[in-house]
């Protein structure tokens, strides 16, 4: 059996990446990536610094402990890993939220990345906005595949329901191109946090008021 949740319409909605926003997964790297699939479990994982507590005071966000704040977790990772995930977000206590993965992959299916699997993470955000017309939205990513670029899409399409932009810092030194990307985003009036370190990310929560 599942849990139903019918948020309130001033409710924030959180809609985040998995794969090294908040998950150690080396996801531009695809021999690191498997690696970690196949000698660390979910268990032994650890988040990144900071993300958890980030993350349980965005749920808290403009919301009482008996309407939790809706996040759905929209990742290119593979319903293979549905598990795999599930028990991570438990172990770490993550919000609970949405899950919504790409399709299944064979084994050796795990060496291939593409685009489409990004468009089709662009499509299911697009679905999540249309399904809650009335929300305002918080997105959350990274650095290191298609994050920028989508969620800059997203900004174009639907800037009214976009509340503001986080996007983690992978490398030692921030990118060029997502640089402009940022500057794009907050050149169409909405803030965008291009972030090291979560405790950046939860000082410019803090500015914005939602935590």
């Amino acid at each position: 059996t599942g849990e139903v949740h019918v948020p309130y319409p001033t409710q924030y909605g959180f809609i985040s990446d998995i794969d090294d926003t908040f998950l150690i997964s080396h996801s531009a790297t695809k021999f690191k990536r498997l690696l970690v699939l196949l000698t660390e479990n979910a268990r032994c994982r650890m988040p990144l610094e900071g993300f958890v507590t980030h993350y349980q005071a965005l749920s808290r966000a403009g919301t009482d402990a008996d309407a939790p704040t809706p996040f759905f977790y929209v990742s290119s990772s593979e319903w293979n890993l549905y598990e795999y995930i599930l028990e991570f977000s438990r172990q770490h206590q993550l919000p609970t939220g949405v899950l919504m993965l790409s399709q299944l992959k064979r084994f050796r299916q795990l060496w291939q990345t593409g685009q489409n699997k990004h468009l089709t993470k662009l499509d299911r955000i697009a679905w999540i906005l249309a399904a809650f017309p009335t929300h305002k939205f918080i997105l959350l990513g990274d650095d290191t595949q298609a994050d920028p670029v989508i969620y800059a899409t997203v900004v174009g399409h639907h800037p009214d329901q976009i509340r503001c932009v986080y996007l983690r810092q992978v490398g030692a030194a921030p990118k060029p191109d997502v640089q402009a990307i940022v500057a794009t985003i907050e050149a169409a009036g909405l803030p965008c946090c291009y972030f090291d370190h979560s405790a950046v990310a939860m000082a410019h929560s803090r500015q914005l008021g939602l935590i």
